[in-house]
């Protein structure tokens, strides 16, 4: 996937009902049919360390190809693929193999996504891991490594190419995860769990998530991850509609639902 971004001109539409980007599909470039989006760079970054629309950082958990990166983005994004590792973590069993754990960051931003009911491939997430998982661990290692060393998960022989790995599901280990999560999802968490204060080594004072189990904290955060999706789902679709026309947007749908059936038949 190619991510265009910094244009200095972005419709209304897709700032007001959107979610910052506006894509145009349909584009012919030798030979190829491309589909490109435009957005604002501190669009971009705040939804890198925020997900506040949970749009193109989910898009960015994924491999992408970096063509001009003049803010950085690459280690800006660093965060969110921290944060996508430990919800990914919060939402695994205590066993799971190497493939189980990009499937499962993979997810995090199609769960609530209204397309996933009509106009998706049902193994787009297995298709998208399988054919770029050396990606994924290229990835992910630094992050898996950082975990390993702090003792949150363990790795035992490959099988098949794919590391068996085993976490710590501790109240204490779930605590770190949640804490790794971004501002905006915490703070929903914290409206539905309840907040305590504590005293960083800084002395700063922060409000922490309350979390009695870590089923509790993942259910949560699963049910507030579900509905930003939802709801940027939804405006995307909605702002697609005005801005690209009527016609290429059925097109669009018919190609999405052509695939969609495809894979259910």
């Amino acid at each position: 996937m190619v991510l265009l971004g910094g244009a200095k001109l972005i419709t209304e539409v897709a700032d007001d009902i959107g979610v910052g980007v506006h894509f145009n599909p349909f584009v012919t470039w030798d030979n190829k049919m491309l589909k490109y989006g435009v957005v604002r760079m501190h669009d971009l970054v705040q939804d890198v360390l925020n997900w506040e629309r949970f749009y193109l950082s989910g898009r960015l958990q994924k491999p992408v190809n970096m063509l001009v990166d003049n803010l950085d983005i690459e280690n800006v994004n660093s965060v969110n693929l921290r944060a996508a590792v430990s919800a990914a973590l919060l939402l695994l069993p205590p066993k799971f193999i190497e493939e189980d754990l990009y499937a499962k960051i993979c997810s995090l931003s199609y769960m609530g996504d209204l397309r996933m009911l009509f106009a998706e491939d049902r193994n787009k997430v297995k298709k998208i891991v399988q054919g770029q998982f050396d990606l994924f661990q290229s990835m992910y290692k630094p992050f898996l490594e950082e975990y390993e060393g702090k003792g949150f998960l363990r790795f035992s022989s490959s099988e098949n190419h794919y590391a068996h790995i085993s976490q710590d599901c501790g109240l204490t280990v779930a605590r770190s995860h949640v804490s790794s999560l971004p501002p905006t999802i915490r703070s929903q968490m914290r409206i539905k769990l309840g907040k305590k204060k504590v005293i960083s080594e800084s002395g700063q004072v922060l409000h922490e998530v309350v979390i009695g189990s870590r089923e509790e904290a993942a259910k949560c955060m699963q049910k507030v991850l579900r509905r930003t999706v939802m709801v940027s789902s939804a405006r995307q679709a909605l702002s697609g509609l005005l801005t690209v026309g009527g016609i290429k947007a059925a097109s669009y749908v018919t190609n999405k639902m052509e695939k969609a059936w495809r894979s259910w038949t």
